[in-house]
């Protein structure tokens, strides 16, 4: 059966062209709200600030950038960004030359805020679907885990972990000893994450689990 993905759409979206793409796509259900932050909420889990070329360099020069960002990290949801425009778009900005990757920098590094890149309203349409598939999977994986015998779910969570990027079965290994659970896990801030090793004092392959 396939998975409805529920998209919230601010309705000052109304106008960006993505809404037009989203209703064409399949398995996708709707619902306007007036949001206070963000743009696009996934699955219910997942909050995006969605940005064209201009308003990003608009809410640099108006200083109101960070303090969107500030408030999307202060929300129970995942936050993102998705900037969108073609090179031509970018390259077309007022602004100074350093502004905008001292503005990706800012997102990212000090926000820890993912920053995805779109050229059109339609692949930011795609982007929100592959979104919603994918912590949809993700959750439904999870679930999983809740059943079956003890020696199958930790099999089942170590191969789990290492679908996720630069994670090996080492470090798998050590994540789930460190936090017991897959969403220990996934909770976990980057900076806890980052003080566990990459290696484990008794790596196991995962078909010997």
């Amino acid at each position: 059966m396939n998975t409805v993905t529920e998209i919230i759409v601010d309705h000052r979206e109304a106008r960006s062209g993505v809404l037009e793409h989203l209703s064409n796509l399949p398995n996708i259900r709707l619902r306007w709200e007036n949001l206070s932050t963000g743009d696009y909420i996934v699955d219910g889990s997942a909050i995006f600030e969605r940005k064209t070329a201009a308003d990003f360099a608009d809410s640099i020069i108006d200083e109101r950038l960070f303090s969107q960002a500030k408030r999307l990290t202060e929300l129970s949801l995942r936050p993102a960004f998705i900037e969108e425009g073609t090179a031509a778009d970018w390259k077309a900005l007022a602004l100074r030359c350093e502004a905008q990757p001292v503005a990706l920098i800012t997102l990212t590094l000090i926000f820890d805020l993912p920053v995805f890149r779109s050229e059109t309203p339609k692949l930011t349409a795609q982007l929100l679907v592959y979104a919603g598939c994918q912590l949809a999977r993700l959750r439904n994986e999870i679930s999983r885990y809740h059943n079956g015998k003890p020696k199958r779910k930790r099999t089942r969570r170590l191969r789990l972990l290492t679908t996720l990027p630069g994670i090996g079965p080492g470090r798998a290994y050590r994540l789930l000893e460190h936090f017991g659970s897959i969403e220990a896990c996934i909770n976990a801030p980057i900076e806890v994450l980052e003080t566990i090793p990459a290696s484990a004092q008794r790596p196991l392959p995962l078909s010997a689990i």
